[in-house]
């Protein structure tokens, strides 16, 4: 495609100038050439309106998402993401000078300074960083399901499940308490249910089936206290850096429902626990939900509909989102629709489909004069990327080719020692490297074996030395309201919630966001 170098350069020049903080991403690209002198970044403050990093395998969405939490950490902004392979454990240590990194930072008119960042590993296992778990009463049923891969109708009981539990004041905290009460439900003496509108034994026999099965897998060590304190993603060095806090998912990526959901939930707590922001000079945290389309294969209406929610909600907490996955196409349009900052790597049309998922992303992208985007989009070198983001004045910037800069951390993962050594180092590994059991709906059933069978009234307990209704018990923190059965009506009837989000932008909607979510508001004990 033949083009006017002049006015591209005017194009870009002026498109890419923002009054406030960049975030420098690369150099523009025309005609396979690279030109310094245009510096591609994306708006800081704009950051929290969400993005989507995408691209085929191998073409170099990794390295892009190292470099940009690098840039992030430098202005300040803590970034969380989620390291599936165990790639980006090299952020913590300066990268490597070789002759192909310093051809890359010459022809992007830059000098190649190595730099290693504060960094936190995560672990849903804890035995690759500090432990980070949740009640199961704090995940809640419509996640879980998806967790435990159930239909519509299976989903539908496992709500019922915890809102008998809740109504009978036996606190959810781990897998062995919701098993217990599921077998107890599907047992020989069951209570009565008819309140409830029954239970087939036979699906109470799935559940509990499904709760064993992912037990089998270890996600036994991610449900329970103490629960994970979403604060602690907040955090920046003493020199002022963003700390980048890295879910290292190595040990359980054979189970994405599991951390997808997982990843879900996380966003659920940080909508809870920050309170509005509005606009600011930079966002408060960024996230990266990487291999995204994970969350969305085989996701319930009822799920989407709450995701999309989530992700137009949270921004004004100073949240931004970035999407990491290989095609546009394996996000929802409700949820594309919002992410205003796009980075798109190579794409490959060797199949049909091939073909119709590039002719889709293409139609992403705002118009270009200056590039045929199906043409660009399949000869990308590695390292390179369309771009186009948003301009401070909310407009989409010039779509551009860009060549990425190089990450100034190792492009390559830590050495066993170096990373044994830095989960040694962290005070977060240590407060919550232990686990807390105490007193929950397993340990109340088992009591409770002695006593003759009774009626399952809501409101109120059949369990002796159970809390009074007036009286909740504790939870897994301290300081939010206990669930209520409004909170657990809206889990379940997630499908039905269709006209929530103008409810939602109210004081009293925001309060209901986590039942939304099947997270119901809750106490929250601190440990």
């Amino acid at each position: 495609m033949a083009t006017d170098q002049a006015a591209f350069e005017k194009t870009i020049r002026e498109g890419y100038h923002f009054a406030g903080a960049p975030v420098p991403l690369g150099g523009a690209l025309l005609g396979g050439a690279c030109l310094p002198d245009l510096k591609i970044a994306a708006a800081l403050a704009l950051m929290n309106r969400h993005g989507l990093v995408a691209g085929a395998t191998g073409t170099g969405k990794t390295k892009t998402l190292q470099g940009m939490a690098e840039k992030l950490s430098v202005a300040g902004v803590p970034v969380f993401l989620a390291d599936l392979k165990g790639d980006l454990s090299g952020l913590r240590a300066p990268g490597e000078v070789t002759p192909r990194v310093t051809e890359r930072a010459q022809s992007l008119g830059v000098t190649y300074t190595p730099a290693g960042f504060p960094v936190e590993f995560l672990s849903l296992t804890g035995k690759k960083g500090a432990a980070v778990r949740a009640t199961v009463a704090d995940f809640g049923p419509l996640l879980l399901a998806k967790a435990l891969d159930l239909n519509d109708t299976q989903a539908s009981v496992l709500a019922l499940v915890f809102k008998f539990a809740d109504d009978q004041h036996l606190p959810l905290l781990d897998l062995p308490d919701l098993r217990a009460v599921v077998s107890w439900l599907a047992g020989d003496d069951p209570p009565d249910l008819s309140e409830y509108g029954g239970l087939a034994k036979s699906t109470a026999g799935v559940l509990a089936r499904k709760l064993t099965e992912l037990e089998s897998q270890g996600a036994g060590a991610f449900f329970g206290e103490p629960a994970f304190d979403v604060h602690d993603l907040l955090r920046t060095a003493p020199d002022g850096r963003g700390l980048i806090s890295i879910l290292e998912l190595s040990d359980v990526q054979d189970r994405p429902r599991l951390f997808s959901t997982f990843l879900m939930w996380l966003l659920a707590e940080l909508y809870e626990e920050l309170p509005e922001r509005g606009d600011a000079d930079k966002p408060l945290l960024v996230f990266f939900f990487d291999e995204a389309h994970f969350l969305f294969d085989d996701a319930s209406k009822a799920l989407t509909e709450q995701i999309t929610q989530v992700v137009r909600l949270i921004r004004s907490k100073g949240i931004g989102i970035f999407f990491v996955t290989q095609t546009p196409k394996d996000v929802p349009a409700p949820v594309l629709e919002q992410l205003g900052n796009r980075v798109q790597h190579a794409l490959r049309a060797y199949t049909p489909n091939d073909a119709k998922a590039l002719k889709a992303t293409v139609s992403t992208f705002p118009t270009t004069p200056f590039y045929d985007l199906e043409e660009t989009l399949t000869t990308l070198a590695i390292g390179e990327a369309v771009v186009s983001v948003l301009a401070e004045s909310g407009a989409p910037a010039p779509v551009v080719a860009t060549r990425m800069l190089p990450p100034a951390s190792r492009m390559a993962p830590l050495t066993d020692a170096e990373f044994a050594a830095a989960i040694d180092a962290s005070p977060l590994a240590a407060k919550l490297g232990q686990a807390v059991d105490r007193e929950s709906a397993r340990e109340m059933l088992a009591a409770r074996m002695g006593h003759g069978p009774a009626a399952a009234v809501p409101g109120g307990s059949m369990f002796p030395g159970a809390p009074a209704p007036t009286e909740p018990p504790a939870r897994p923190r301290a300081g939010k309201p206990e669930p209520t059965t409004g909170a657990q009506v809206a889990m379940a009837a997630g499908a039905m919630l269709g006209g929530l989000l103008k409810f939602a932008t109210s004081r009293s909607g925001q309060t209901l966001i986590r039942g939304v979510l099947g997270t119901p508001t809750r106490t929250r004990r601190r440990y």
